[in-house]
Protein backbone atom coordinates (compact mmCIF):
# COMPACT_ATOMS: atom_id res chain seq x y z
CA UNK A 1 0.00 0.00 0.00
CA UNK A 2 2.00 2.95 -1.45
CA UNK A 3 -0.04 6.13 -2.69
CA UNK A 4 -2.94 5.24 -0.50
CA UNK A 5 -3.57 2.20 -2.92
CA UNK A 6 -2.66 -1.25 -3.08
CA UNK A 7 0.28 -1.42 -6.03
CA UNK A 8 1.10 -5.07 -7.54
CA UNK A 9 4.07 -5.71 -10.00
CA UNK A 10 4.73 -8.39 -11.95
CA UNK A 11 7.79 -9.69 -13.72
CA UNK A 12 8.09 -12.45 -16.30
CA UNK A 13 11.31 -13.73 -18.02
CA UNK A 14 13.99 -10.96 -17.28
CA UNK A 15 17.10 -10.90 -19.26
CA UNK A 16 19.53 -13.22 -18.27
CA UNK A 17 21.93 -11.74 -14.57
CA UNK A 18 18.29 -9.64 -13.80
CA UNK A 19 17.33 -9.92 -10.22
CA UNK A 20 13.45 -9.73 -10.47
CA UNK A 21 13.00 -9.05 -7.20
CA UNK A 22 15.20 -6.33 -6.75
CA UNK A 23 13.83 -4.79 -10.23
CA UNK A 24 10.48 -4.81 -7.82
CA UNK A 25 12.22 -3.14 -4.87
CA UNK A 26 13.39 -0.49 -6.62
CA UNK A 27 9.94 0.49 -8.21
CA UNK A 28 8.59 0.33 -4.53
CA UNK A 29 11.04 2.48 -3.38
CA UNK A 30 10.32 4.92 -6.64
CA UNK A 31 6.29 4.95 -5.47
CA UNK A 32 7.73 5.39 -1.86
CA UNK A 33 9.61 8.47 -3.19
CA UNK A 34 6.22 9.82 -5.21
CA UNK A 35 4.37 9.36 -2.31
CA UNK A 36 6.57 11.39 -0.22
CA UNK A 37 6.88 14.80 -2.83
CA UNK A 38 3.24 14.68 -4.22
CA UNK A 39 0.95 13.54 -1.35
CA UNK A 40 -1.57 15.82 -0.60
CA UNK A 41 -2.29 14.10 2.60
CA UNK A 42 1.24 14.92 4.01
CA UNK A 43 2.13 18.09 5.52
CA UNK A 44 5.67 18.26 4.74
CA UNK A 45 4.97 17.02 0.78
CA UNK A 46 6.15 19.54 -1.91
CA UNK A 47 2.16 19.28 -3.04
CA UNK A 48 1.61 20.26 0.48
CA UNK A 49 3.71 23.12 1.27
CA UNK A 50 3.09 24.65 -1.94
CA UNK A 51 -0.78 24.72 -1.57
CA UNK A 52 -0.19 26.75 1.94
CA UNK A 53 2.09 29.61 -0.15
CA UNK A 54 5.48 28.21 1.58
CA UNK A 55 7.32 27.03 -1.34
CA UNK A 56 6.81 28.46 -4.90
CA UNK A 57 7.24 26.30 -8.37
CA UNK A 58 10.24 27.64 -9.40
CA UNK A 59 11.98 25.88 -5.93
CA UNK A 60 10.68 22.58 -6.50
CA UNK A 61 12.31 19.22 -7.41
CA UNK A 62 12.68 18.74 -11.04
CA UNK A 63 10.37 15.94 -10.74
CA UNK A 64 7.37 18.61 -9.47
CA UNK A 65 8.31 21.16 -12.36
CA UNK A 66 8.10 18.70 -14.79
CA UNK A 67 4.35 17.45 -13.24
CA UNK A 68 3.34 20.53 -13.01
CA UNK A 69 4.39 21.73 -16.76
CA UNK A 70 2.87 18.95 -17.81
CA UNK A 71 -0.86 19.47 -15.98
CA UNK A 72 -0.38 22.68 -17.78
CA UNK A 73 -0.43 21.25 -21.09
CA UNK A 74 -3.25 18.88 -20.29
CA UNK A 75 -5.65 21.50 -19.12
CA UNK A 76 -5.45 23.51 -22.61
CA UNK A 77 -5.45 19.71 -24.41
CA UNK A 78 -8.58 19.14 -22.49
CA UNK A 79 -10.39 22.60 -22.63
CA UNK A 80 -10.13 23.02 -18.73
CA UNK A 81 -11.39 19.97 -17.48
CA UNK A 82 -8.05 18.83 -16.40
CA UNK A 83 -8.05 21.34 -13.54
CA UNK A 84 -5.61 20.69 -10.77
CA UNK A 85 -7.51 22.84 -8.54
CA UNK A 86 -10.41 21.93 -9.36
CA UNK A 87 -10.88 20.97 -5.46
CA UNK A 88 -9.60 24.19 -4.49
CA UNK A 89 -6.22 23.25 -3.77
CA UNK A 90 -3.14 22.05 -5.65
CA UNK A 91 -3.80 18.27 -6.20
CA UNK A 92 -2.16 16.82 -9.40
CA UNK A 93 -3.20 13.08 -8.17
CA UNK A 94 -4.86 12.96 -11.84
CA UNK A 95 -1.53 12.85 -13.38
CA UNK A 96 1.02 11.62 -10.49
CA UNK A 97 -0.24 8.22 -10.57
CA UNK A 98 -0.08 7.19 -13.83
CA UNK A 99 2.78 9.19 -14.59
CA UNK A 100 4.93 7.60 -11.62
CA UNK A 101 3.46 4.13 -13.14
CA UNK A 102 4.76 4.85 -16.41
CA UNK A 103 8.34 5.69 -14.95
CA UNK A 104 8.49 2.89 -12.72
CA UNK A 105 7.76 0.48 -16.01
CA UNK A 106 10.41 2.50 -18.15
CA UNK A 107 12.66 2.14 -15.15
CA UNK A 108 12.32 -1.54 -15.31
CA UNK A 109 12.39 -2.35 -18.88
CA UNK A 110 15.25 -0.50 -19.39
CA UNK A 111 17.35 -2.62 -16.34
CA UNK A 112 16.02 -6.04 -17.84
CA UNK A 113 12.26 -6.69 -17.19
CA UNK A 114 10.92 -6.37 -20.35
CA UNK A 115 8.29 -8.21 -19.14
CA UNK A 116 5.80 -6.82 -16.47
CA UNK A 117 2.61 -5.75 -15.75
CA UNK A 118 2.75 -2.49 -13.26
CA UNK A 119 -0.60 -1.94 -11.66
CA UNK A 120 -1.19 0.90 -8.64
CA UNK A 121 -5.19 1.08 -8.15
CA UNK A 122 -6.26 0.76 -11.80
CA UNK A 123 -3.50 2.32 -13.52
CA UNK A 124 -1.92 -0.16 -15.53
CA UNK A 125 1.28 -0.37 -17.36
CA UNK A 126 1.99 -3.48 -19.47
CA UNK A 127 4.92 -4.57 -21.34
CA UNK A 128 6.14 -7.42 -23.48
CA UNK A 129 4.58 -10.90 -22.74
CA UNK A 130 2.57 -12.31 -20.17
CA UNK A 131 3.34 -15.95 -18.16
CA UNK A 132 3.14 -18.58 -21.42
CA UNK A 133 4.02 -15.98 -23.61
CA UNK A 134 0.90 -14.11 -24.92
CA UNK A 135 -0.66 -11.09 -24.32
CA UNK A 136 -1.86 -9.34 -20.65
CA UNK A 137 -5.03 -10.06 -19.90
CA UNK A 138 -6.90 -6.81 -17.83
CA UNK A 139 -10.32 -6.97 -16.52
CA UNK A 140 -12.01 -3.63 -16.22
CA UNK A 141 -14.22 -3.72 -13.06
CA UNK A 142 -17.79 -3.86 -13.17
CA UNK A 143 -18.72 -0.36 -11.66
CA UNK A 144 -21.64 -2.21 -9.46
CA UNK A 145 -21.07 -5.75 -9.85
CA UNK A 146 -17.73 -5.81 -7.98
CA UNK A 147 -17.28 -10.03 -8.83
CA UNK A 148 -17.74 -9.28 -12.65
CA UNK A 149 -15.76 -7.47 -15.28
CA UNK A 150 -16.95 -4.87 -17.80
CA UNK A 151 -15.11 -5.63 -20.40
CA UNK A 152 -10.72 -7.98 -20.62
CA UNK A 153 -8.53 -6.29 -22.17
CA UNK A 154 -5.40 -7.98 -23.93
CA UNK A 155 -2.44 -6.15 -24.89
CA UNK A 156 1.72 -6.40 -24.99
CA UNK A 157 2.47 -2.77 -24.56
CA UNK A 158 -0.08 -0.58 -23.18
CA UNK A 159 -0.67 1.75 -20.67
CA UNK A 160 -4.78 1.46 -19.08
CA UNK A 161 -6.51 3.88 -16.95
CA UNK A 162 -9.82 4.07 -14.99
CA UNK A 163 -11.31 6.80 -13.11
CA UNK A 164 -14.87 6.51 -11.70
CA UNK A 165 -17.34 6.96 -8.96
CA UNK A 166 -17.91 3.17 -8.28
CA UNK A 167 -14.94 2.75 -4.72
CA UNK A 168 -15.35 6.82 -3.57
CA UNK A 169 -18.63 7.92 -4.93
CA UNK A 170 -18.17 11.35 -7.23
CA UNK A 171 -15.29 12.54 -6.25
CA UNK A 172 -14.03 14.41 -9.93
CA UNK A 173 -14.92 18.26 -9.39
CA UNK A 174 -16.53 19.54 -12.95
CA UNK A 175 -14.17 23.08 -12.74
CA UNK A 176 -16.81 25.29 -14.35
CA UNK A 177 -19.46 23.82 -12.09
CA UNK A 178 -17.43 23.43 -8.93
CA UNK A 179 -19.29 20.44 -8.30
CA UNK A 180 -18.47 16.52 -8.50
CA UNK A 181 -19.50 15.08 -11.91
CA UNK A 182 -22.39 12.49 -11.92
CA UNK A 183 -23.03 11.19 -14.85
CA UNK A 184 -20.44 8.66 -15.70
CA UNK A 185 -19.12 6.29 -13.63
CA UNK A 186 -16.33 4.85 -15.05
CA UNK A 187 -13.83 6.05 -18.05
CA UNK A 188 -11.37 3.51 -18.86
CA UNK A 189 -8.20 5.22 -21.82
CA UNK A 190 -5.07 3.45 -23.03
CA UNK A 191 -2.57 4.54 -25.13
CA UNK A 192 0.99 4.89 -25.15
CA UNK A 193 1.73 7.11 -22.75
CA UNK A 194 -0.04 5.91 -19.03
CA UNK A 195 0.44 9.35 -17.74
CA UNK A 196 -1.93 11.34 -20.32
CA UNK A 197 -4.19 8.57 -20.39
CA UNK A 198 -4.60 8.88 -16.62
CA UNK A 199 -5.71 12.49 -17.32
CA UNK A 200 -8.08 12.04 -20.55
CA UNK A 201 -10.00 9.56 -18.18
CA UNK A 202 -9.97 11.78 -15.40
CA UNK A 203 -11.10 15.02 -18.03
CA UNK A 204 -13.75 13.10 -19.58
CA UNK A 205 -15.30 11.77 -16.15
CA UNK A 206 -15.50 15.62 -14.84
CA UNK A 207 -16.84 16.36 -18.69
CA UNK A 208 -20.16 13.91 -17.66
CA UNK A 209 -21.91 13.39 -20.79
CA UNK A 210 -19.57 14.99 -23.21
CA UNK A 211 -16.82 12.93 -21.84
CA UNK A 212 -17.99 10.20 -24.48
CA UNK A 213 -18.39 11.97 -27.75
CA UNK A 214 -14.66 14.40 -26.65
CA UNK A 215 -12.91 10.63 -26.27
CA UNK A 216 -13.68 9.80 -29.71
CA UNK A 217 -12.04 12.72 -30.90
CA UNK A 218 -8.39 11.92 -29.46
CA UNK A 219 -5.62 10.60 -31.44
CA UNK A 220 -3.74 7.26 -30.61
CA UNK A 221 -6.11 6.59 -27.37
CA UNK A 222 -9.27 4.43 -27.08
CA UNK A 223 -11.61 4.51 -24.25
CA UNK A 224 -14.74 2.42 -23.00
CA UNK A 225 -17.21 4.09 -20.80
CA UNK A 226 -20.27 3.13 -18.45
CA UNK A 227 -23.00 5.82 -17.75
CA UNK A 228 -24.83 5.96 -14.61
CA UNK A 229 -27.96 4.91 -15.93
CA UNK A 230 -26.47 1.67 -17.24
CA UNK A 231 -25.44 2.47 -21.11
CA UNK A 232 -21.65 0.61 -22.08
CA UNK A 233 -19.69 2.26 -24.97
CA UNK A 234 -16.37 1.69 -26.33
CA UNK A 235 -14.65 2.70 -29.11
CA UNK A 236 -13.53 0.79 -32.25
CA UNK A 237 -10.07 0.05 -31.59
CA UNK A 238 -10.19 -0.92 -27.60
CA UNK A 239 -8.03 -4.25 -27.34
CA UNK A 240 -10.94 -6.07 -26.41
CA UNK A 241 -10.07 -9.80 -25.89
CA UNK A 242 -13.85 -11.02 -24.92
CA UNK A 243 -16.78 -9.87 -26.13
CA UNK A 244 -18.83 -6.91 -25.31
CA UNK A 245 -21.01 -7.72 -22.23
CA UNK A 246 -24.49 -7.30 -22.30
CA UNK A 247 -26.26 -4.02 -21.17
CA UNK A 248 -25.11 -3.35 -17.49
CA UNK A 249 -27.99 -2.04 -16.65
CA UNK A 250 -28.53 1.46 -13.89
CA UNK A 251 -26.53 1.91 -11.10
CA UNK A 252 -28.54 1.20 -7.77
CA UNK A 253 -29.75 4.21 -6.56
CA UNK A 254 -28.45 5.40 -2.86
Amino acid sequence: MIMGTAITIEVVDPDPGVDARALVEHAFAWFREVDERFSTYKPDSEVSRMGRGELAAAGTSPDMRLVLDACAELHTATNGYFDVYATGGLDPSGYVKGWSVRVASERMYAAGGRNHCVNAGGDIMVRGHAPGGGPWRIGIVHPWQADKVAWVLAAHDLGIATSGTYERGPHVIDPFRGVPAEALCSVTVTGPDLAVADAYATAALAMGDRGPAWLATLDGYESAVVTTDGRAMRSAGLPVADPDPPATGPAPSD
